[in-house]
């Protein structure tokens, strides 16, 4: 079963193409706000070098965000798109999770955040689990200084991924009990996204292109301004 696997909720532009959860061909692009340039360019490199043409796909998954409104769009809209020209089923994946996901090894609480600009963090919690990570909160948008503070006082040993983290060294640095993961850690993982979506698709978890929505926790600055202007 091949599955294309599309993120760009983040900085980073990440495409794989997986066989059975397998990942048979990756790539990562830290192009900061060129994901409408670099998504098509590294989807046909991933699938020449793979040797996978669409047409033998059988799901296309994206990471749904929280993330960046502008890349969010991009990524989900390509997704569906592609699945409704295919005629394939989508997999959303909340792209927080594929940020924790490849954490899962670890005994502490994992918690993942990503840079949400305006001194603000798209983060939630999860617990390891046999085979993977649990959930343990919502998603949710906060500053780093609030999340820091919160995660102080559980008082729990942590792992901290994602960029937001690395963004506010000061604030997620002074808590204790805390370890930050490194830069691989920092990003949603488009093998993650193939070997979770695989399993989705193994139980019937799909949606139709059109029931695909981007995971907003604010609004958008385009729209932030126009009310500003409008008062």
């Amino acid at each position: 079963m091949l599955v294309l696997a599309l993120d760009t909720s983040t900085a980073q532009v990440g495409v794989a193409v997986g066989d059975s959860g397998a990942v048979l061909g990756e790539v990562k692009l830290a192009g900061g706000r060129r994901h409408a340039e670099q998504l098509a360019p590294a989807i046909r490199y991933v699938c020449d070098e793979t040797g996978v043409a669409l047409s033998q796909l059988a799901a296309v998954a994206v990471g749904v965000g929280p993330g960046l409104f502008t890349g969010l769009r991009v990524g989900v809209t390509t997704a569906k798109v592609m699945a409704q020209a295919l005629r394939v089923p989508v997999v959303g994946v909340a792209s927080l999770d594929l940020v924790a996901y490849p954490a899962r090894h670890t005994t502490r609480l994992v918690v993942a955040a990503i840079d949400a600009r305006r001194g603000e963090v798209f983060h939630t919690r999860y617990r390891p689990v046999p085979g993977g990570v649990q959930r343990v909160s919502e998603y949710e948008v906060a500053s780093p200084a609030d999340v820091a503070a919160d995660l102080a006082a559980d008082g729990e040993e942590l792992l901290l991924v994602g960029d937001g983290v690395t963004a506010y060294p000061a604030e997620f640095g002074s808590i204790e009990r805390a370890e930050v993961g490194g830069p691989s850690l920092s990003a949603p993982s488009p093998a993650a996204l193939v070997e979770l979506a695989t399993a989705r698709v193994a139980r019937g978890e799909l949606s139709a292109p059109w029931d695909v929505q981007p995971l907003y926790l604010r609004r958008s600055d385009a729209e932030i301004e126009w009310e500003r202007r409008a008062s």
